[in-house]
């Protein structure tokens, strides 16, 4: 196990990466001497100026850092050591994902990750050849820390050939991953392949006014899309609120269990559609109510029998 790093070894790592970043002259030399097209504006400490909402492209690998494009932890699939053959050929089905990540009673102490093509060479695709080695099979993750600029990890992850690597903490614990296609999409934006399937898009519209959400959509994206800010009301603390999930987190004071229903003082409602007892996961979105649509139209009726 001397190829593999432990946490407190991944925390060292993560600390020499940020301090001496690897060298890649010819890269990091065009990418952070790009001045950004959109401005001509000095960027402070790489960060943009606060009236630019930066997209896509060259700049963001200069004033974006890995925890702005991070898996948050609690949404890794990973693996435990013990984990058996079937139970894997499950995960890689369920997942979609080429590498998962092994780890030795938590996700806070990673061992390695096992690869799609390394298993399916050995055991083939169905998983029934021979007795299997979780261990034997685990190739050395990456380690980096949350504050490190994209462009240096996507020169790192170039350089060394790796295409995954894992957040980690002052602490020495797991804080998120990242991938290279999740750097990539930051310049030429979203990829899209055959494991991006429809129902994995952030949110869709049942109806008019009620929308299926991820728990993960950004506010600012579904506010473009509803017209409609859900933090401007003075009962809404949106300090550190980034998502749809964080909103209804913060109406309900705790995680709401599935099936319930969320009011938003302007009028929505929340129904929580999937969720477990820590976070969130699925919501349904009514932008009106329907029992304040019938009162209104009961209201009417009423008015227009009196007349």
């Amino acid at each position: 196990m001397d190829d593999l790093d432990g946490p407190s070894k991944a925390a060292q790592s993560a600390h020499a990466n940020l301090v001496h970043p690897p060298a890649s002259p010819g890269f990091l030399r065009r990418v952070f001497g790009a001045r950004d097209p959109r401005s001509t504006e000095h960027h402070v400490n790489g960060s943009a100026p606060a009236h630019i909402a930066p997209k896509i492209g060259m700049a963001n690998l200069r004033h974006m850092r890995v925890e702005d494009v991070a898996v948050p932890k609690a949404d890794i699939t990973a693996i435990p050591i013990t984990m058996t053959r079937d139970d894997l050929v499950d995960t890689f089905r369920a997942s979609g994902f080429s590498r998962l990540p092994v780890f030795d009673g938590t996700l806070d102490t990673p061992l390695g990750f096992v690869h799609l093509k390394d298993f399916a060479l050995k055991h083939g695709f169905n998983g029934k050849g021979g007795r299997m080695s979780l261990k034997a099979m685990m190739r050395p993750l990456l380690f980096v820390p949350p504050s490190m600029p994209i462009g240096v990890l996507l020169a790192k992850m170039q350089t060394e050939r790796r295409h995954m690597a894992l957040v980690i903490d002052e602490y020495g614990g797991v804080d998120g991953l990242v991938t290279i296609e999740d750097l990539i999409e930051q310049v030429i934006g979203e990829i899209e392949d055959e494991h991006d399937l429809e129902e994995d898009k952030l949110f869709t519209q049942e109806k008019p006014g009620c929308y299926t959400a991820l728990s993960k959509t950004p506010l600012e994206d579904f506010h473009a899309e509803i017209g409609m800010d859900l933090t401007a009301h003075d009962e809404v603390d949106s300090e550190d609120i980034d998502t749809l999930g964080g909103l209804v987190f913060m109406l309900a004071g705790r995680v709401p269990a599935r099936g319930e229903v969320v009011p938003h003082p302007d009028g929505p409602e929340f129904e929580v559609v999937d969720a477990d007892a820590r976070r969130i996961k699925r919501l349904r979105v009514r932008l009106t109510a329907p029992s304040a649509g019938l009162s209104s139209q009961a209201s009417e009726d009423a008015t227009g029998s009196d007349a």
